[in-house]
């Protein structure tokens, strides 16, 4: 068929249409990008629909004629633009409901109606080493108070030793129907949040088991379940933190992740800025159900407290018991695919919200957490087994010890603290300890 007749037929299009159209093949590609046809879609949707009656200066419409002009633009230029103001408009009403905060967790309030705006989804891309890839949609979906829980599974995996790579990204529709649920065959903006290697399912990094699969952490934030008999992939789960949770998830590239816009600290007069004023949210869940939900207020500590490049924050004390708290209900981590599910003993999800002393996040985690039998530190003798929690990453760690109570079937926490890395606190808060 002559190009002219595909040109004509093609201006029949809308926006959706005409990028599927150019996936067909190379010759569909370039005319699909024709400016004629997208100068038209463009000038619908952003002509300005109340126009006040002005005479415009000689500059002005000179200005106006070269952002019109076909001719001298190459060719997708139009597209190109109508794309971008599309995705300037979300990212502008984005910004508008994410901007009130929570005072609690310093957190956005309207995190849910954000994710109904930008149609917002999370897809696995699965490498393997000759670069055959697998992109995989979320199967579900769990909103906890401070951060989400994405799983996907299947019956389709490929074969582990096959594979190379994981790429978790949000997936977002180019053009956002808010009248309808965004569609899976359109047009979509993938936003890298994190890559990781598979090669590192290892026993280091396996946190627990059951009889069915054994289940690994890989930072930031994922879990990677094994079936036991055949060593393959049983389900991915990956929880994602509330804060820039949006943005990560929307203003990346397929192959860039999205950078936090810099840090400016405020300074301060006091000798010891940076080191008091601290609150602390944490949860710890698993598939909807709460074991702990705590809030810590004026945490602080003191310069002798600067030891190996941290700054240690004690958030429960051994020997203070009305500090101790009890986790509710049996602890576990909940898993499902579309054949099996179970509940892995002693694991769970991990959320951490430090806000500093302006109640803006300062160091905020998702992740899977084990309890692993341990030895009792410097402190009052415990009628029952010890235990611990660590988690360790680029920013901080944190140490939990708990108790079994045998009498009453349940864990207390005795003992939290958090480990603040020193260059963090300096770049935070401007300040050279």
């Amino acid at each position: 068929m002559p190009s002219e007749i595909l040109l004509k037929i093609f201006s029949y299009l809308d926006a959706v249409t005409l990028l599927c159209t150019g996936c067909v093949n190379r010759r569909f590609y370039h005319l699909a990008n024709d400016n004629f046809i997208w100068i038209r879609i463009y000038s619908t949707a952003f002509s300005p629909k109340i126009s006040n009656w002005q005479v415009n200066s000689a500059e002005k419409t000179t200005v106006s004629m070269n952002l019109l002009s076909v001719e001298d633009k190459e060719a997708g230029y139009w597209k190109k633009e109508y794309i971008a103001k599309q995705r300037a408009s979300v990212k502008a009403a984005l910004a508008r409901v994410l901007k009130p905060v929570n005072p609690y967790t310093g957190l956005p309030v309207k995190t849910k109606e954000a994710l109904r705006i930008s149609g917002l989804g999370w897809v696995i891309i699965l490498k393997e080493k000759n670069g055959k890839e697998y992109i995989m949609q979320h199967i579900d979906l769990l909103i906890n108070d401070s951060s989400v829980t994405i799983i996907w599974y299947g019956r389709n995996w490929p074969q582990l030793a096959t594979l190379s790579t994981l790429d978790l990204c949000g997936v977002t529709p180019v053009f956002r129907d808010r009248s309808k649920p965004p569609s899976k065959n359109g047009p979509r903006w993938l936003s890298l949040i994190a890559k990781y290697n598979l090669s590192n399912l290892t026993e280091s990094t396996m946190i627990g088991w059951d009889r069915l699969i054994r289940i690994f952490c890989l930072h930031p934030g994922l879990l990677v379940g094994l079936w036991k008999r055949e060593e393959e992939l049983a389900f991915v789960m990956a929880n994602l933190h509330f804060h820039h949770l949006v943005e990560k998830s929307t203003l990346g590239s397929a192959t860039v992740p999205y950078e936090l816009p810099p840090h400016t600290p405020l300074l301060d007069d006091n000798p010891e800025y940076g080191l008091h004023g601290y609150q602390l949210h944490v949860d710890m869940h698993s598939g909807g159900v709460f074991y702990l939900c705590g809030t810590f207020r004026n945490l602080f500590t003191k310069k002798g407290s600067i030891e190996n490049g941290y700054v240690k924050l004690v958030v429960i004390r051994f020997k203070n018991n009305t500090e101790h708290l009890p986790l509710i209900g049996k602890v576990g981590l909940s898993w499902r695919t579309d054949v099996f599910s179970g509940c892995i003993k002693s694991c769970s999800i991990m959320d951490i919200t430090l806000l500093d002393e302006y109640g803006k996040p300062f160091w905020c985690l998702s992740s899977p957490v084990c309890m692993r039998s341990s030895v009792p530190s410097d402190g009052p003798n415990f009628l029952g087994q010890t235990y611990c929690v660590d988690y360790v990453d680029s920013e901080g760690k944190v140490h939990v010890e708990l108790v079994w109570i045998k009498e009453t079937e349940e864990y207390f926490i005795v003992s939290l603290v958090l480990y603040l890395k020193i260059a963090k606190i300096n770049h935070w808060f401007g300040t050279a300890y």
